[in-house]
């Protein structure tokens, strides 16, 4: 008997872990060149994810850039360690994670966001929208 609730708990627990999160350091990925443009390490605080840019890769990177284009608080601040991520909660009933902003720091604006892990949590697609149009990035996990 005790060997069969060590086992249940054993299971839970690995089940636990094995929830895939988009919390972490993601490389995404320039749609035009296919290169790696920045790296974004996603936090979770009280329920909501957020996302800065850790450091951009992009061999045009300008190391004293700042957010020219952006339209709040966030504008004339440094790219890297720019928040871009705000605000997404995990959905109730799914591993997606929605209701949020994400900021395109190349043209100021902001979209609806929606981030969902696949591929075991390796991969991340990250949709920004505006009304019925939009695209989605597959980001890479760093770690």
């Amino acid at each position: 008997m005790r060997a069969a609730v060590l086992l249940i708990g054993l299971l839970a627990g690995g089940a636990a872990l094995a929830q895939v999160s988009p919390v972490g350091t993601w490389r995404n990925i320039d749609d035009k060149t296919g290169e790696a443009k920045a790296e974004i390490r996603i936090t979770e605080s009280a329920g909501e994810v957020n996302g800065a840019i850790v450091r951009r890769l992009a061999r045009d990177a300008r190391p004293d850039a700042v957010c020219e284009e952006c339209r709040d608080e966030r504008k004339g601040k440094p790219m890297d360690g720019l928040e871009i991520i705000r605000g997404a909660r995990k959905a109730a009933d799914k591993d997606v994670w929605e209701g949020g902003r994400i900021l395109d720091p190349e043209n100021g604006r902001e979209y609806t966001l929606r981030l969902t892990p696949i591929e075991g949590g390796k991969r991340l697609e990250v949709r920004g929208s505006f009304g019925p149009f939009g695209r989605t990035q597959t980001w890479v996990r760093v770690q």
